[in-house]
């Protein structure tokens, strides 16, 4: 870790040395330890200690953005120097009209200092009792806990300066035998929180219902656990929530504004302050966080902005921007769903003949205007009957619009998780949607899986 006053110092150098007409700077630093298993037993251990630079440079519209990992003073200033060359060969960009100028950012603690005693001896240590507690039954643990600390810290020539400091893990157990699979997960800033022995008998409940019977393909009414619906949820945000899918034509909410969606229990919004989420006090542009409806009672409300797509319509960021360069737009990274008035038993109860859902695994897109994805089952596919369940079920393929799901649902539960899969083959920074289970009246399974 470099710290607040070397990062900013940093940065405000390379940005007072350019000579560019705007610069901004990003340095993200991460510590971050990955242990895998697979058969009850810990088989890697990998670290990774870097720290990236990001530097965005801007003449007369014409943007170049390089990255490196080389982090002395001299290193840097060589960077802005290739910058500002490869920035005059380009091509203006007319939509650009200015980084973001600086906004008051909000304090609040992201990080925990236990992270750092989550050392490869000690969560070998953590997941002894779970390898006991997984042969006793005869059966067989695999899964991932990666931890990490994580700097980020922005300066611009406008005068932004921020830095945060956070700390996280995340945990992905899977349990399984010769008939089927069963998981659970868990992801925080806080090890404090992690409950190992809970989620070790999440899994295995799931693994011990016997063999799966197949179902046949059709229409069915569903539960679908916080894993499956934020699978949803984090494809709607890619595919329609922000501005630049609405500018491009490329969005399920284009010219449905004001108009009701999906069903009136749902509401999905954006909000890296919200306290039961990963907070995350402002973006990659350095500017603080907004909170942002997408659907307010199933009506189609807003979405997120970050400096360049906001700027396109006069309005200001949301707090959105991503790492430079980026193309994808300000996709949401704090996604929400409203909880609801059941509980998970009282959902299942409420089911004459349908299917129970863990999780879904290699979902993507069909139809984006009409957020059609298909994907398969995984992990813990069941199936009920008159309020029960009753036995495991063959994974399904199901091909499905995740507004038409939303549009159905009627009942959400109470209580609500953080998901996420984790970062372990990109930059580190994770994050990840707070979501309950729902109800669906009506879901599409259009094949049955092979895996």
């Amino acid at each position: 870790m470099i710290g607040r006053e070397k990062s900013i110092a940093l940065l405000k150098q390379i940005v007072q040395e350019s000579s560019a007409d705007q610069t901004e700077a990003l340095l993200l630093t991460e510590d971050s330890s990955l242990t895998r298993f697979a058969g009850s037993s810990v088989h890697q251990h990998v670290a990774e200690k870097n720290g990236t630079l990001i530097l965005r440079v801007v003449i007369d519209k014409k943007i170049a953005v390089l990255t490196t990992n080389l982090l002395s003073p001299s290193s840097a200033g060589d960077l802005v120097k290739k910058a500002i060359s490869l920035a005059m060969i380009q091509h203006p960009n007319e939509n650009f009209v200015s980084l973001p100028a600086p906004k008051p950012i909000p304090e609040m603690n992201t990080f925990h200092e236990s992270i750092e005693s989550l050392t490869p001896n000690r969560k070998v240590k953590l997941m002894r009792d779970l390898f006991k507690m997984v042969r006793g039954k005869g059966l067989s643990a695999s899964g991932s806990f990666t931890n990490g600390a994580v700097e980020v810290a922005v300066a611009n020539s406008l005068g932004v300066e921020a830095y945060q400091r956070y700390s996280d893990l995340s945990f992905h157990l899977i349990v399984e035998n010769d008939e089927g699979s069963g998981y659970a997960c868990f992801v925080s800033r806080d090890p404090e929180q992690l409950d190992i022995d809970s989620l070790t008998r999440e899994a295995i409940e799931k693994t011990l219902r016997g063999k799966p019977i197949q179902m046949e393909p059709g229409e069915y009414e569903v539960i679908l656990e916080s894993h499956a619906v934020s699978e949803l949820l984090s494809f709607l945000g890619y595919l329609g929530f922000h501005a630049l899918a609405v500018q491009e034509g490329r969005s399920f909410f284009c010219n449905q504004f004001g108009k009701k969606m999906v069903d009136s229990k749902v509401t999905i919004y954006d909000d890296g302050l919200d306290p039961e989420g990963l907070k995350i006090p402002f973006d990659f542009e350095g500017v603080p966080k907004k909170r942002v409806v997408f659907f307010d009672e199933g009506v189609a409300k807003e979405v997120t902005y970050d400096s360049f797509t906001g700027n396109r319509e006069g309005k200001d960021s949301t707090g959105h921007g991503l790492m430079a360069p980026n193309t994808e737009g300000p996709i949401p990274i704090n996604l929400f769903m409203r909880g609801g008035e059941s509980s998970l038993e009282e959902m299942v109860r409420s089911v004459r003949k349908g299917i129970y859902v863990t999780r879904f695994h290699y979902t993507n897109v069909v139809e984006p205007m009409k957020a059609v994805l298909t994907g398969m089952t995984r992990d813990g596919t069941f199936l009920i009957e008159e309020g029960e369940i009753k036995r495991p079920i063959k994974n399904l393929r199901f091909t499905e619009s995740a507004l038409k799901a939303l549009s159905r649902t009627s009942a959400i539960s109470k209580e609500r998780r953080i998901c996420s899969e984790g970062t372990v083959y990109s930059r580190r920074f994770i994050t990840g949607p707070v979501v309950p289970a729902i109800k669906v009246d009506g879901f599409n399974f259009s094949g049955v899986s092979t895996l």
